[in-house]
C-alpha cells in the first residue's frame, strides 16, 4: 500500500512522496519491496495513487513489481480497490513499514493459515521506541497498534501481538523518521 498523500510526514521530508522518502539511505518503499520479494510471496503488487505518481514511476524501474493504481479515497478504499483485483490470501503491507523483513512476512503468512490476520506491536512498545501509535486497540486487555502487516484470508479475522521493535517503526510523522534512523544507527 503505498497511495497515501503523507501530509503528516511532509513537514520533515516537503514534497517527497511518503513511499520515496529514505531511510537508511534506501526508499522506505524499495526496503518494504526488499522484504516481499524475499519472502514465500510469489506475487508482489503495489497499490499506487494520483496522490504518488513519482512513486509509481519508481515502481515501474522495478523487476517485478505489478503495480495497481486506485482511487486515492483514502486507505481503506483504497486497499478494497486493490485487493478486489488480487486473489485470497493476500498479505499487505504499508509502504511505511521500513523495517519489515521476509520472516516477518512468511511468519504472518504461516500464522494466518488461509485466515485473516491483523499483526499488531504493544503500544508500550511503540511509546518506549518514541514512535506514534496513529490508531489502537484492545486486544486481549492490552493497548496494541496495528503494525501495516496484514493478511487477507478468506476466513476468521484474528488479531497476533509481536514485541517486535522492527515492526514499531511505523513512518507516519517526522519524529517517527527520526526514531527509526537514530535505532538504524545503533544496529
Amino acid at each position: 500500500m503505498c497511495g497515501g498523500e503523507g501530509s503528516r510526514l511532509r513537514p520533515a521530508v516537503g514534497d517527497t512522496e511518503k513511499p520515496l522518502v529514505e531511510v537508511g539511505d534506501e526508499p522506505m518503499i524499495d526496503r518494504v519491496v526488499a522484504a516481499l520479494q524475499a519472502s514465500s510471496l510469489t506475487t508482489v503488487a503495489a497499490a499506487v495513487s494520483p496522490a504518488t505518481p513519482e512513486t509509481a514511476a519508481h515502481l515501474v524501474g522495478l523487476e517485478g513489481i505489478e503495480c495497481i493504481e486506485t482511487a486515492g479515497e483514502g486507505y481503506v478504499a483504497d486497499l478494497r480497490e486493490a485487493l478486489a483485483r488480487l486473489d485470497t490470501p493476500t498479505v499487505t503491507v504499508a509502504a511505511d513499514l521500513p523495517l519489515v523483513t521476509a520472516n516477518h512476512v512468511d511468519r504472518a503468512v504461516a500464522i494466518a493459515a488461509g485466515d485473516s490476520l491483523t499483526v499488531c506491536v504493544p503500544a508500550s512498545l511503540a511509546a518506549d521506541l518514541g514512535v506514534s501509535a496513529e490508531t489502537t486497540i484492545d486486544h486481549d486487555g492490552e493497548s496494541v497498534v496495528p503494525t501495516g502487516l496484514n493478511v487477507v484470508g478468506d476466513g476468521v479475522e484474528r488479531t497476533v501481538v509481536w514485541q517486535d521493535n522492527r515492526l514499531a517503526y511505523n513512518v507516519n510523522r517526522p519524529g517517527d523518521l527520526r526514531a527509526v534512523e537514530a535505532w538504524l544507527d545503533h544496529q
